[in-house]
């Protein structure tokens, strides 16, 4: 449930940049971040996902964003660049960052890093250990990840998406 302490959390965040700005999230954004979702995914995930067999699910990824939006327990921010344009995205539910991406052309600018912290001050101060869980073979994420100080926690899951990938479980302290 959201309240008046995830509202101060947020004021609290100073989320903001002179290139960049994070903001909640709402329906009317979902063009533009699922555009960037898409080619995020396509490009990055390609060890995990093969475009051919299991192509990117725009409209399963469109609804579960739709019914995200609609869940009280659920903090969706988008980051946006000053002039407006989405180029990434994360959301949030209890002690689990639960999604977290950049259009690829942000690559490299540490704008993944800017939202990660970002994102992180987001959270309620009582919530100190975060966890996440992140594609195997997602080397580029778990790099960013462990860079950002998450370890592995040893569980594992397989995601709902075909081909059924493996799923690995990262957590961090927060300061």
């Amino acid at each position: 449930m959201r309240g008046r302490q995830d509202d101060e959390a947020e004021r609290q965040a100073g989320a903001e940049s002179h290139e960049w700005s994070l903001r909640r999230m709402t329906p009317a954004d979902l063009p533009e971040l699922l555009d960037g979702q898409r080619r995020g995914a396509v490009l990055g995930l390609a060890d995990v996902f093969d475009q051919t067999a299991h192509p990117f699910p725009l409209e399963e990824i469109r609804d579960r964003w739709v019914a995200e939006l609609q869940d009280r327990s659920i903090a969706a921010y988008v980051v946006t660049r000053a002039g407006g344009g989405v180029l990434g995205f994360a959301a949030r539910r209890g002690d689990e960052l639960l999604h977290f991406g950049t259009s690829p052309e942000t690559w490299g600018s540490g704008l993944a890093t800017w939202l990660h912290d970002a994102l992180l001050r987001t959270y309620p101060p009582e919530v100190r250990r975060l966890r996440l869980w992140v594609f195997g073979d997602n080397r580029r994420a778990r790099r960013l990840y462990e860079k950002l100080g998450w370890t592995a926690t040893g569980r594992q899951r397989r995601t709902s998406y075909p081909p059924h990938p493996l799923l690995l479980e990262y957590e961090v302290t927060r300061r």
